[in-house]
């Protein structure tokens, strides 16, 4: 049967209606009212009343950013959209008379890449999502790894640097402090405000740091700007040295790349691939991995939750 699935971000709410065949039929997509806890519950259900026009439904899947409990049923915590202990699996099923199913946005993105993108086919996998922060997914023998409590596979937020920059979890140090969108449009900034030549196609772009976005920096790296390629150098450096970490305690088959800042493909893969190997603990006596871009970009959260949410109702 169809499943509807559901990926709520910071800027925009996905949608995506999968059929029996694991076909997308329908997709839409709406601003996140991201101020606003109830008016996201409003702009959900209108999208999946939107999307199951005239089809029955098995279930919806919802993909949002932040710690899911181990029941799937509340956003324990979100800092981007104002949830904290929020009942949503209860407030979207009273208004919709459907099995809703809550997961991660970053596990929805993995698993998905997992069923049908970059890892179809291999049973053992992580994903890295590099966005506006970094987010993380781990499927291992065929299963989503979810941790005890709910919340585990948080890979942005393992401590890549001893009292580093501080974090908006709380600690410092933490990988999406350095390997993010957020971080690389930072780090683009400082260099524009310390006025160095290389620094000066950032500049005619922008007019001033204050203007700068990522669409400047994005422009800049097609041009092969010198300074906006050794900006996305370092990134990829950051990246590719915790995936040699995370590599030793996981032992996936492949490391997936995925989120906005993937869609620069070998530029940003390159440097990713170069580290890892440099810091590869045992390198030479152990397999190495693939390291990869996701095929599912932007619908890829969305397909997930829609495709797990198909599995929770089979399985009950």
């Amino acid at each position: 049967m169809k499943t509807v699935g559901i990926d709520i971000g910071g800027t925009k709410i996905a949608g995506v209606l999968l059929g029996a065949d694991d076909s997308v039929i329908r997709e839409d997509r709406v601003p996140t009212p991201a101020n606003d806890p109830e008016a996201i519950i409003e702009a959900v259900v209108h999208l999946v009343e939107d999307l199951r026009a005239g089809e029955e439904l098995l279930a919806v899947g919802v993909a949002a950013a932040g710690f899911i409990n181990a029941s799937q049923s509340e956003v324990m915590y979100s800092p981007n959209l104002n949830w904290r202990n929020e009942p949503l699996k209860a407030k979207l099923e009273s208004r919709l008379g459907l099995p809703v199913f809550i997961e991660n946005d970053a596990n929805a993105a993995g698993w998905a890449e997992h069923r049908f993108g970059a890892a179809k086919g291999i049973s053992n996998m992580m994903m890295i999502t590099i966005g506006t922060g970094v987010g993380g997914a781990i499927v291992t023998d065929g299963r989503l790894f979810r941790g005890g409590f709910g919340i585990g596979a948080e890979l942005g937020h393992w401590r890549f640097v001893p009292n580093g920059k501080p974090c908006g979890c709380g600690q410092r140090g933490c990988l999406e402090q350095y390997a993010s969108g957020t971080a690389l449009l930072n780090n683009a900034k400082d260099l524009v405000n310390s006025g160095v030549e290389k620094a000066k196609r950032l500049l005619e772009l922008s007019g001033g740091a204050e203007n700068l976005d990522g669409q400047m920096i994005f422009e800049a790296i097609q041009e092969n700007d010198p300074a906006a390629l050794e900006l996305l150098e370092e990134l990829g450096t950051n990246i590719g040295i915790a995936i040699a970490s995370m590599v030793a305690i996981l032992d996936p088959e492949v490391a997936v790349i995925g989120g906005g800042v993937s869609l620069l493909g070998d530029r940003l893969l390159q440097p990713i691939r170069r580290a890892y190997l440099e810091h590869l603990p045992a390198k030479g006596f152990r397999p190495e991995i693939s390291i990869v871009a996701a095929l599912l970009t932007n619908e890829a959260g969305a397909i997930g939750a829609a495709d797990l949410a198909r599995a929770h109702s089979s399985s009950k």
